[in-house]
């Protein structure tokens, strides 16, 4: 006799999914690669149409309170797939939202995971109340670094799982977006932010240009969030004289795949940094966050801490600066090696265990 096939469950994913975000968009990839086959998925999202036809499966508005009802009702599970959710540095809104849907996805008996998370950070006593309240309610939960651990047993929750960032784990696929561009190439990932003064902007600026010349590289200028991330990528672009090209993939795999070809990597965005680090790409990171800077030490990237007032950790403001300094890791910098790559992409691979044991 063959064996019993698995009953199908549903399975509602929650996350800043649909918002045109390549690192959000890795989160949703990696989660949809590590769901057991016998889980159907139902993702919230910004662009319902888009995530249909991008990963084929089915997807609700994120902000539509009857579909959301209809879903919960439906679904044997609800996950928060990856990433900062419950923070309220950007809106004091994200936790209300993200905790509103688990407590409710909670109340009404489903099983839930926090899948991947970076917590914090939580500056509202709110916030902080509803983020432990929702948390001692999972079924299973990851966290992606240290300090959310360390957050997660001051609230006497011990039964989690710490592992590096999911997307270290998500399959790349190759892609040729670069290939035309003469070796060496430099990929430039920097996003919108108010640590990244005009000023600032404009050294950097003169630093790659710098670069560019001493070095006779292609630069790649990756905008992860075309939306707020474009202007800055033109703005860049204008300044260099050599050859670039502005790099806009939507497929999260490709996206990670097109760092393969890349040598050096300054990233500002945390999974710009994960996917060049998993590709075996050199980095040097810009911190705007402390999630950024917390990883780039743990993994023994150069880095500059843009809100840090510290010394050791301040960007220079001049163009001409950054452009030597900027030369001598690229002549440098051996990158990780491929045995550490090989620890983080295998150890990301644990946020799988949580999901098994709960859906299966």
């Amino acid at each position: 006799m063959g064996a019993t096939p698995q009953a199908t469950k549903q399975a509602l994913l929650c996350g800043y999914y649909g918002m045109g975000n390549g690192g959000d968009e890795a989160l949703l990839a990696t989660l949809l690669q590590m769901l057991p086959d016998s889980v159907k998925p139902l993702v919230l999202s910004g662009d319902p149409d888009q995530t249909r036809r991008r990963y084929g499966v089915k997807a609700i508005p994120r902000k539509s309170g009857l579909d959301i009802l209809s879903g919960l009702s439906s679904a044997d599970a609800f996950i928060w797939g990856g990433g900062s959710l419950m923070q309220d540095a950007t809106s004091a809104i994200n936790p209300i939202y993200y905790g509103g849907l688990m407590g409710l996805a909670q109340g009404m008996g489903l099983k839930t995971i926090a899948w991947g998370q970076g917590i914090g950070p939580l500056k509202r006593s709110p916030s902080r109340w509803l983020t432990r309240r929702t948390f001692r309610g999972c079924s299973a939960i990851s966290v992606r670094d240290g300090e959310s651990g360390k957050w997660l047993r001051r609230q006497n929750i011990d039964q989690f799982v710490l592992a590096p960032d999911t997307v270290w784990a998500l399959k790349a696929s190759p892609v040729t977006a670069a290939a035309a561009l003469p070796s060496p190439r430099i990929a430039v990932v920097l996003r919108s932010h108010p640590t990244l003064t005009p000023q600032r902007l404009t050294a950097i600026t003169q630093g790659l240009n710098r670069l560019q010349l001493a070095t006779q590289a292609s630069i790649l200028l990756v905008p992860f969030q075309p939306m707020v991330d474009r202007p800055i990528a033109d703005h860049v672009a204008r300044s260099l004289s050599g050859s670039y090209r502005i790099v806009q993939i939507e497929d999260p795999a490709r996206l990670k795949g097109l760092f393969q070809q890349v040598n050096w990597t300054l990233a500002m965005r945390l999974h710009g940094m994960i996917m060049a680090a998993a590709e075996g790409s050199r980095c040097f990171a810009l911190s705007y966050d402390p999630k950024v800077l917390v990883l780039a030490e743990e993994l023994g990237l150069p880095v500059w801490d843009l809100p840090s007032d510290r010394t050791d950790l301040a960007m220079p403001e001049d163009g001409e600066t950054l452009g030597r300094l900027w030369l001598e890791d690229f002549l440098g910098n051996g990158g990780l090696s491929p045995a550490k790559i090989q620890s983080y992409c295998d150890r990301a691979q644990m946020h799988q265990d949580v999901l098994h044991p709960v859906l299966a």
